[in-house]
């Protein structure tokens, strides 16, 4: 089997969860003996071109001619089974979904965001869930908000990058399979506009095989890993800690971001000497800092797509307290493998924070239930078979659309 991935990578100087994601996919089909065809692009190449770089990002984001005409001579060459595509902005854009519409080969697109119809990437606004683009199915709100980057000027490419697609079919006439990361997720992109029957649900997954550390050789520990920004909740959580006081247990923040400074201050104004901050780690370091914690916290504002830190702490056997929330609810099951507090609610997660850390025996065997959660639904096994399967319904599909085509 031969597969054409597509990818256009994210900035280095900012760490990307969809990069780790796709570089872990990539490597999962190359051990299992699948021969891998790259198409990849990085965004470093436009911003080290400074202002030019960036315009002409810009006016390649709605269809880069350029781009289908070298993917479309790659897949001519090599003849792949597959052209499995993860993110096409700003550089190779939905332009390749063009370039192969007459190859025999399935074409597969995984969702890791909702760009697709929202020009912000994740349904929100101000700091607030918004879906006005995805439940009106127009670009308008876009536009009026400046909803990439809090700028009109930067959202209109994506916003005729969204309209243009969604007219002239490129979703339902060119992707043969789409991949949502959750349940939630797929019901949304279906609401927006997706076609039922082509959009399937396939987790991340954890590469390798990780082992949970016994409970009683953990730190009794509660863990933050990710951006410190307004929409990962990392002022509710502070607020959190305020607001337990003495009950509070130990808290370390693992990442960086824009609200470093600003929690720095909060530490040490009001006392907060059970908090941590750690700054950015190494992805080992964070991971077995992952392995020894007791409680991972994710208290999100935003509609995440598949927050890697919870397949991370799953993996590992490590129960997550996470915001009632989009995919969050999902993945997240109270008296599973974890807990759900309201968004935007310091004192819910204090709440709950001070019950999980009250009952130890009870959050071991939550503990227990999120490493059979990673078992069941998050191993390289399951992700592969999960794939393959995607695989052949979406070469199914091709050919019988071009049967009828004929026909």
């Amino acid at each position: 089997m031969r597969v054409l991935l597509v990818h256009s990578f994210y900035g280095s100087e900012n760490p990307s969860g969809e990069n780790v994601a796709y570089l872990a996919e990539r490597e999962l089909l190359e051990r299992r003996g699948i021969e891998v065809v790259r198409f990849e692009r990085s965004s470093d190449q436009i911003r080290s071109r400074g202002m030019r770089g960036l315009i002409a990002g810009g006016l390649s984001t709605p269809y880069n001619f350029k781009s289908a005409s070298r993917i479309r001579a790659l897949a001519l060459e090599t003849r792949p089974d597959f052209v499995h595509v993860h993110n096409t902005f700003p550089l190779i854009s939905p332009s390749v979904f063009w370039s192969v519409r007459d190859l025999p080969c399935g074409v597969v697109l995984t969702l890791h965001n909702y760009r697709l119809y929202c020009a912000a990437g994740m349904p929100m606004r101000d700091g607030h869930v918004c879906t006005q683009c995805l439940d009106r199915r127009s670009v308008v709100p876009s536009l009026r908000y400046g909803c990439y980057r809090g700028s009109r000027l930067a959202t209109i490419p994506l916003a005729v990058s969204i309209a243009l697609h969604r007219q002239i079919g490129t979703w339902t006439k060119h992707v043969d399979r789409f991949i949502a990361l959750t349940q939630y997720q797929r019901e949304m992109m279906i609401h927006a506009g997706l076609p039922p029957s082509r959009v399937c649900v396939k987790p991340q997954f954890y590469p390798g095989s990780p082992e949970a550390i016994p409970w009683i050789a953990r730190d009794n520990r509660v863990l933050f890993v990710g951006r410190l920004s307004p929409e990962k909740g990392v002022r509710d959580l502070l607020n959190a800690w305020s607001v337990l006081g003495v009950d509070a247990p130990d808290l370390d923040i693992i990442g960086d971001g824009p609200d470093r400074k600003f929690m720095e201050n909060q530490i040490k104004s009001e006392g907060l000497d059970r908090v941590r901050l750690l700054g950015q780690l190494s992805f080992d370091e964070t991971q077995n800092r992952i392995a020894h914690a007791r409680l991972m916290v994710v208290p999100s504002t935003w509609f995440e797509g598949f927050p890697m830190v919870i397949r991370e702490a799953f993996a590992f056997g490590v129960p997550v307290a996470a915001s009632r929330l989009g995919s969050l609810a999902e993945l997240v099951k109270e008296g599973t493998n974890g807990f759900l507090f309201p968004p935007n609610n310091p004192e819910q997660i204090a709440v709950t924070v001070r019950k999980a850390w009250a009952d130890q025996d009870g959050l071991e065997r939550l503990a227990m239930g999120a490493r059979q959660s990673f078992l069941a639904s998050y191993t390289e096994d399951a992700n592969f078979e999960a794939l393959l399967s995607i695989y052949e319904k979406a070469k199914m599909e091709r050919r019988n659309r071009q049967i009828n085509a004929i026909w």
